[in-house]
């Protein structure tokens, strides 16, 4: 039957770290873009979006954190190759950066109002995201390109 050889490839196939990562990974852009929104039109209607992206995101970051220690783990021996710890560095960053950024918004719902301190952190928090997420996908880019690569042949 198609539908069961279907779910047999997809089963082989499946990579969920790789899902992990890109789900998280995806919504900091779109965050980014909600909060450039709320920047150039003043309307704080769009930073609430940013609000329940961020809270998605930093559910998901553990999730493709642990994954991706699990696959690192199973694939490649826990090799501690620089691109790895890279990897690792960089995750923990962004989870650093992510939670600082909800409890600032959680703790002051008016922070896009503000003109003090905790407005510009927020915002440096948000920001800073975009560049970790960029640098996590080149990395597991690389990763997933070399696994691709046949073997050189001596």
């Amino acid at each position: 039957m198609v539908g069961r050889r279907l779910l047999e490839e997809m089963k082989k196939t499946f990579l969920f770290h790789a899902i992990a990562a890109h789900f998280s990974n995806g919504l900091i852009p779109v965050a980014v873009l909600y909060l450039l929104l709320t920047l150039s039109t003043g309307n704080l209607y769009f930073e609430h979006t940013v609000e329940h992206l961020i809270v998605i995101v930093l559910m998901a970051i553990p999730v493709s954190f642990y994954s991706g220690i699990h696959d690192w783990k199973k694939k490649y021996r826990a090799a501690k190759a620089p691109i790895f710890i890279n990897k690792i560095r960089l995750s923990c960053l962004l989870f650093l950066f992510c939670a600082s950024a909800v409890g600032i918004r959680l703790a002051i719902p008016d922070v896009m109002s503000r003109t003090g301190i905790e407005h510009w952190l927020y915002l440096a928090l948000l920001f800073s995201m975009l560049p970790v997420v960029t640098l996590l996908g080149h990395y597991g880019g690389k990763l997933s390109a070399q696994s691709r690569q046949s073997p050189k042949h001596s």
